[in-house]
């Protein structure tokens, strides 16, 4: 047999057979004995057979390279063609290098009829990338051995495989972990193949090739990787496949496209009369938006005037106000993120918190020896623990670098970030990890710098967020539903807008919601937003009122430049990295005051915010706004600190009493 593989071997079966006679006769002396495997180098992930002999010749194996012309007829290539490798090590280094060196003849069509080899003891070979793969045919169970044939994107059909020593059962579920693998509806016995591991680009331009089912088994498989890995790069997906060269017989109309889109989500589309909680909204003037100032960041010196001689936060309304108007300093995130993320009880002493911190090391370590202690032989018969390791290397491996934090292949932070998920999935071995958690995790990791309080902190995260990764996406689902709801309120006839051009449904905004903008903002930012989301401050689902924010603020050039499906899906996506984020929280607070103080404010919107469970705490003053709203706040206390206004510039130092900015409860 040929030696063994350098790269990570994922799969490996023998006794895998070519039958060359076709089916014509049953001399099992001319079957070809091979072994089949799955190679991972790279991140490019392999499929390969060889037959189970030593003297393989490297110039006969078959490639299926990108720019390759078809193979048709299993000829090896002249040796002259493949001189570049024969003075080569016989391995798979070796061999990946021959993918644009072997030459293939193209055979013309006849009867049929398989190529007849001179060589009895030809020493066919073949490997080809996952991502040059397009179908896999089945034959019917209890209809002999069980066999494979392999389509290629430019047709090639390889020959069959036949597994003499079981099923192909473990190889389909091996390829799973890296593709989605869904029935064609023309033929239940081929299975078509949609790549995950390809450029983004690419994956796009053969997204448009494929019916609508084809997207939905990808996001019902992986909906962190088609939102991220597709809806991050529309601009590739949207404008370069639709300016194709004949768009009388290639183009897809926009309206098509959406519900292409809309059905990625079983049942996504929203504004419905079915929906549970929906409401008839009518035209309803709000007023205008009030103007917002920001303060400062909360300083290490003002959170410890804050505290007793015990450790205990004396005014917890008042730290949490001033959070929510300013951020924090990043010294005191360390310590403040605990607090906000619910590990540390905002009425605990210095003392408590050390013993609770001594209970949680201990139960921590006891969780990561779990899986620290598994076996090799194990692991490989808990497919559940082997597929939750897989996800977390792949997402470990792209997670943002911008930060040095996690710069560097082996980083310390990058082990950290995987340790961590890794006891995440021993904690919650019902949820396990599911691709996104990463990106939730790695600044708080970043700002703990503590692998125990991280994982407790990212656990109290992930009490809040369970439901985005939950595999019916019911939370996702009602979100978006929410959101649409508050986006009618606050206007209308741009909401109008959006459903004229097919994206009513608002799912560009999956992403903002699923990680909670982590990919919309730069890294320091998103410490901000974070921060300042904790508080729970001013309303319930203030998430979505900076959804509304950043919708609103780019509605004028929306609706003026008359955007399409594309263009807007195209606009949105551009926004990454781009959003001011003090001036979306000047808005989206500004929309609150709004929306509070409107006389007429409709049932389902009071739900969403939560206005109708507002509570007062018991050492606080009362107040209520003009539409009845119990709003909360802290003893009069005032803060004499500069501010940042909606557009972003600072004014000179002011007095803030924290009246000027109530928030229920």
């Amino acid at each position: 047999m040929a030696a063994p593989p350098s790269g990570k071997v994922l799969y490996e079966q023998d006794g895998v057979f070519i039958h060359p006679s076709c089916g014509k006769n049953d001399d099992q002396d001319s079957f070809i004995s091979g072994v089949l495997r799955v190679i991972e180098k790279e991140n490019e992930v392999i499929v390969d057979w060889r037959p189970q002999d030593d003297t393989l010749d490297t110039s006969n194996i078959l490639c299926a390279g990108k720019d390759s012309s078809s193979v048709v007829e299993w000829t090896p290539a002249p040796k002259e063609k493949s001189s570049r490798g024969s003075d080569r090590p016989n391995n798979y280094e070796a061999e990946w290098d021959m993918v644009t060196t072997v030459s293939f003849k193209k055979k013309p069509h006849s009867n049929g009829d398989a190529t007849n080899h001179t060589n009895g003891e030809s020493t066919w070979s073949f490997l080809f990338s996952l991502t040059d793969l397009k179908s896999i045919k089945q034959n019917k169970e209890g209809m002999g051995w069980s066999y494979l044939v392999f389509c290629l994107k430019d047709d090639v059909k390889l020959p069959a495989l036949h597994f003499h020593h079981g099923d192909s059962k473990l190889f389909i579920k091996c390829l799973e972990n890296h593709v989605v693998l869904s029935e064609s509806p023309q033929d239940k016995l081929i299975l078509l193949v949609n790549s995950q591991n390809k450029s983004p680009s690419q994956s796009f331009e053969n997204l448009l090739d494929e019916p609508s089912y084809g997207l939905l088994q990808k996001w019902k498989k992986d909906p962190y990787t088609v939102t991220m890995g597709r809806f991050s790069k529309v601009t590739n997906y949207i404008f370069d496949s639709f300016r194709l060269s004949d768009p009388s017989t290639q183009r897809r109309p926009p309206s098509e496209m959406a519900d292409f889109l809309n059905d990625a989500i079983p049942g996504l589309k929203i504004n419905q009369q079915e929906e549970p909680g929906f409401e008839v909204i009518t035209r309803i003037d709000l007023g205008e938006q009030p103007e917002v100032s920001r303060r400062e960041p909360v300083s290490v010196e003002e959170w410890a005037k804050n505290m007793d001689s015990e450790g205990r936060i004396l005014n917890v309304d008042y730290i949490k106000q001033s959070i929510f108007k300013g951020g924090l300093c990043h010294t005191l995130r360390k310590e403040a993120w605990k607090f906000l993320l619910g590990y540390f009880p905002w009425n605990s002493t210095k003392e408590e918190r050390a013993n609770l911190q001594k209970r949680r090391t201990d139960e921590y370590f006891r969780m990561k020896l779990q899986w620290k202690s598994v076996s090799e032989e194990q692991e490989k018969r808990n497919s559940r623990l082997r597929d939750y390791r897989s996800l977390i290397e792949k997402d470990v491996n792209r997670t943002d670098r911008t930060n040095k934090f996690y710069e560097g292949e082996d980083n310390p932070g990058l082990i950290l970030l995987h340790d961590i998920l890794m006891t995440y999935c021993m904690y919650d071995f019902d949820l396990g990890y599911v691709q996104g958690m990463s990106d939730l995790l790695s600044p708080v990791l970043y700002v703990m710098e503590n692998e125990v309080d991280a994982f407790w902190c990212f656990v109290s995260y992930m009490d809040q967020m369970h439901q985005n990764f939950e595999e019916q996406m019911q939370g996702m689902k009602t979100q978006l539903i929410q959101l649409s709801t508050l986006l009618r309120l606050l206007d209308s006839g741009f909401c109008s807008y959006l459903e004229s051009q097919d994206s009513g449904y608002l799912y560009f905004c999956f992403r903002w919601l699923l990680i909670r903008f982590k990919r919309e903002f730069s890294f320091q930012d998103i410490l901000r937003l974070w921060e300042v989301m904790w508080t729970e401050l001013p309303c319930q689902n203030f998430h979505l009122l900076l959804c509304c924010a950043i919708l609103e603020s780019e509605k004028q050039q929306i609706m003026e430049k008359q955007y399409g499906f594309n263009e807007i899906l195209k606009h949105i996506n551009e926004l990454s990295m781009k959003i001011d984020v003090e001036y979306i929280l000047c808005k989206a607070e500004a929309i609150s005051m709004q929306m509070m103080n409107c006389k007429e404010l409709p049932q389902a919107v009071s739900e969403i915010l939560g206005m109708e469970s507002s509570s007062v705490t018991p050492d606080s003053d009362t107040g209520e706004d003009e539409s009845g709203a119990v709003l909360s706040c802290p003893a009069s206390q005032s803060i004499s600190t500069p501010v940042i206004a909606a557009n972003g510039t600072r004014e000179n130092t002011q007095q803030m009493s924290e009246t000027q900015s109530l928030a229920p409860a």
